[in-house]
């Protein structure tokens, strides 16, 4: 059975996805987990990692409540913490006390600053998140890499997940050098992964799947096997297409590297990276 290690729900009434509007008709309603089964259920997906997708307390305590709800196949949940608090690092310390909390994500690529994770007054919740075991996911693009790869010279006992393989510019592949740059100095430090996920929506609208695979595979050859981890970035991958189709696309590119690397991709490493 496969983990998914990138989904997510959202009910629009909670009213604080202030990237979610009428502007993306695919994706404006609700979506639970319920929703997301029906998509990946079927083709062998027994449980996943919940993500947060709104930089609030309220949307931790939601997918933390979700968690409960559906502990059969919520494996953990990845939340979101104010990491500018000054009480942030006791704060941090509670919620990693819920054992459904597996890690917290800052949506940087939101944030005006791209070395904002490396400010001074962000590190006491960066330690915080190290002590407590919580893994960091990165929500970057190629802009950010080099302020995560400080991150991780600081923090070698700190698990950082790399989400959506930082947002390659599929779509006009100006980004490229400097993408495949980044990725490689993350690379050599064995505390930080990477996601197969959210490619497709890289790529120009109306654009095949097959678009994604040569950026999936210079992920796969510059991470290896043994630290990536396939997410499906459920509901926003219906901005791009049908869920059988990435499922379908990134099957074929990891079983090309053999029956060890789908067991590996599709589920050992998000168990690894996530501790569940």
């Amino acid at each position: 059975m496969y983990i998914d290690s990138h989904f997510h729900i959202w009910s629009l009434a909670r009213g604080d996805y202030d990237w979610l509007t009428p502007q993306l008709p695919l994706i404006f309603r609700d979506f639970g987990v319920a929703d997301w089964r029906a998509q990946f259920g079927q083709r062998g997906v027994s449980g996943g990692i919940l993500v947060q997708a709104a930089p609030t307390g309220a949307e931790t305590t939601f997918l933390l409540e979700q968690a409960e709800r559906h502990a059969d196949v919520v494996f953990g949940v990845v939340g979101w913490a104010d990491f500018e608090r000054d009480d942030a690092p006791a704060r941090i310390q509670s919620l990693a006390a819920d054992p459904r909390l597996v890690g917290l994500r800052p949506m940087l690529q939101d944030l005006a600053d791209p070395a904002w994770i490396t400010r001074p007054s962000i590190q006491p919740a960066l330690q915080a998140m190290s002590s407590a075991a919580l893994t960091l996911d990165a929500l970057v693009r190629s802009v950010h890499l080099p302020y995560i790869d400080a991150l991780a010279q600081r923090y070698p006992e700190l698990t950082i997940v790399i989400d959506h393989a930082a947002k390659p510019a599929i779509a006009t592949g100006h980004d490229r050098d400097a993408w495949v740059q980044g990725l490689r100095a993350l690379a050599a430090y064995p505390s930080v992964y990477c996601k197969l996920s959210g490619l497709w929506t890289e790529a120009a609208h109306g654009a095949p799947v097959s678009v994604v695979e040569p950026w999936a595979n210079a992920a796969l050859d510059i991470f290896g096997v043994d630290r990536v981890l396939w997410g499906s970035d459920w509901p926003v991958l219906r901005c791009a297409g049908e869920a059988q189709e990435w499922f379908d696309c990134a099957m074929s590119i990891v079983a090309s590297r053999g029956q060890d690397a789908v067991a590996k991709v599709f589920g050992a490493n998000a168990r690894r990276a996530y501790r569940v």
